[in-house]
């Protein structure tokens, strides 16, 4: 898993940082996400799948290595009903 966060879209919500405080920060100048690994353990995958469905401005995306190819494949997350 990769995950990439569009800065300039964020909106510094903080929700990312709130569901997976191993994983997102906020900046202290702006609030906007900070990531603290690009690509996280394995342990934390679902929680980080958590994080992103959480984002209100559904900014941070996953890129998914395939499992019987090399190549990565971007996930689709759902947000979450209003």
């Amino acid at each position: 898993m990769r995950i990439v966060a569009d800065h300039d879209l964020c909106l510094g919500a903080g929700q990312c940082a709130l569901f997976a405080p191993e994983v997102f920060d906020q900046s202290d100048e702006d609030g906007t996400v900070v990531l603290l690994t690009e690509s996280p353990p394995e342990d934390l995958h679902e929680t980080v799948r958590q994080a992103v469905r959480m984002c209100p401005n559904q900014v941070i995306s996953l890129h998914e290595a395939a499992e019987e190819a090399d190549a990565d494949t971007t996930t689709p997350v759902d947000a979450p009903s209003p």
